[in-house]
């Protein structure tokens, strides 16, 4: 794979056509003499894919299949843009690691995005994490990944993103040994936060994904919905900043200004506040340690005139306590539980179950389904099919 390699940063996109992906490259069209695109790759929106290939030039375009290729190339072929097309998974791993890449931004949803997130760690590229799966799946095995490579992981999530930014630089040697008490994990309490219980069962996906504040795929917007989303991120945060799951505490505060806190033994809290807007942690973790013009807003305090601040309620968004759980369990408990998620949302999304029954499956499957130690790859992978299968078992037996 061979390209003239300016002196600007060359960027692969993994998810290019998200919302994450199309943040990320109106940060980098902002700074062209900064940042060069040299991959983008999309899943089932090909024909934005090409859009973006025309508009970006990319060297190289990944697609899932060959009717996805053919249909790209022919589009590339009328538009007279001379873009590279690879294949499936060995061509995500290929652009997220091929040695003119700097930069990768991992914004794969879901499972799929692991092996090529892995890919640009033991590569040692400069990672910018936005999938947080390949976390929640794999902790042990990414974090050692990154040890072992010299790879740079900076958080794209807001609420890790802010995390890192309240840190002292030399937050590696332990929370403890710099003097963290806890971790203020915030989140927005998503679009069901004042409903009952009893509300929550005639829920809609529609009504799932209308999030008062941020603007998300599909999929992540019902995890907001359910605190799933916040769950992930929890289990998240214990392995971005090597911290157990009692010094993470979760704060819902709905108007998403602050994005995350951190508490210190001396008494002070300091927090990262800013417009919820994605490009924000996207052109931070860009420039870093610099920083760069991201196009959001500045901050209106006048406008905003208050925050507030509540407990999340266990019983009313039982995923939130089932990620904890899983975080505590350790081994394969996270990839179970982040399978068993995954199952369950797209039901719900088809309308093939309610609401509350996401937490049931994924209850139901946690319990089935033994805490096994994950030395390998493989071994996440197995749970993770294990964890598929029963919930899936779960809806036939239910006849959804």
């Amino acid at each position: 794979m061979g390209c003239d390699v300016s002196h600007a940063q060359q960027v692969t996109v993994l998810g290019a056509t998200g919302s994450i992906g199309l943040s990320t490259l109106d940060v980098i069209a902002r700074h062209p003499e900064q940042y060069q695109v040299f991959a983008l790759s999309g899943f089932s929106r090909i024909d934005e894919l090409l859009g973006l290939c025309v508009q970006h030039r990319p060297v190289c375009a990944v697609v899932p299949d060959e009717a996805a290729a053919a249909r790209l190339r022919q589009g590339l072929a009328t538009a007279q843009v001379g873009v590279e097309v690879l294949v499936g998974e060995a061509g995500l791993c290929q652009v997220a690691s091929a040695p003119e890449v700097d930069t990768v931004m991992a914004a794969i949803v879901g499972a799929a995005g692991l092996r090529p997130t892995l890919a640009a760690v033991e590569a040692g590229k400069k990672v910018l994490l936005a999938n947080k799966e390949a976390l929640v799946m794999s902790g042990a095995l990414f974090m050692q990944a990154v040890q072992r490579s010299g790879a740079v992981l900076l958080p794209i999530d807001s609420e890790h993103n802010a995390i890192f930014q309240c840190l002292p630089a030399d937050y590696g040697r332990g929370l403890e040994a710099v003097g963290v008490r806890r971790i203020l994990l915030t989140a927005s309490g998503g679009p069901f936060r004042e409903l009952s219980a009893e509300a929550l069962h005639d829920v809609t996906p529609e009504q799932a994904c209308a999030h008062p504040n941020w603007s998300m795929g599909r999929k992540i917007s019902v995890d907001s919905a359910s605190m799933m989303n916040k769950g992930l991120e929890l289990i998240e945060a214990c392995w971005l900043f090597d911290a157990p799951p009692s010094k993470v505490e979760v704060v819902v505060h709905p108007q998403s200004v602050i994005h995350s806190l951190v508490d210190y033994v001396d008494g002070s809290v300091l927090a990262q506040l800013g417009n919820p807007d994605m490009r924000t942690p996207i052109a931070h973790a860009l420039a870093w340690p610099r920083r760069i013009a991201s196009g959001v807003a500045p901050l209106d305090l006048f406008a905003i005139a208050r925050l507030d601040f509540q407990t999340p309620d266990d019983q009313r968004f039982p995923c939130l306590r089932l990620a904890r759980e899983a975080a505590q369990a350790g081994g394969s408990a996270p990839a179970t539980l982040n399978a068993a998620n995954e199952i369950a949302v797209e039901a719900f999304l088809q309308g093939r179950i309610r609401f509350p029954e996401i937490a049931r499956i994924i209850a139901q499957v946690l319990e089935q389904q033994p805490v096994e130690p994950v030395a390998s790859l493989e071994a996440v992978f197995e749970a993770d099919r294990r964890a598929r299968e029963l919930s899936r078992h779960w809806l036939e037996r239910q006849g959804r």
